[in-house]
């Protein structure tokens, strides 16, 4: 059985309208990340919570040295 050291680290939480949006500029420079949807996931399992601006987007800590400073002037082109 082989071990996955693959570790990745949270950059977002927003909406999924700005998650998507840094998505789409991530994937520009072939970084494909991971979008956990809090709010989906409940809907699918039925908890019937709601939670609001819980998109969290994760990256590879491998990429994480590339995909810092694209997040950094989203965010700033954002204003957050």
């Amino acid at each position: 059985m082989s071990k996955n050291t693959e570790e990745t680290v949270r950059i977002y939480t927003g909406s999924d309208i700005m998650a998507e949006a840094l998505v789409g500029r991530l994937e520009e420079v072939n970084i494909t990340p991971i979008l956990r949807d809090d709010e989906q996931s409940g809907v699918m399992f039925g908890s019937g919570s709601k939670f609001d601006d819980q998109v969290r987007v994760f990256v590879r800590k491998d990429e994480l040295a590339i995909a810092q400073p694209i997040v950094d002037a989203y965010l700033k082109e954002i204003g957050e």
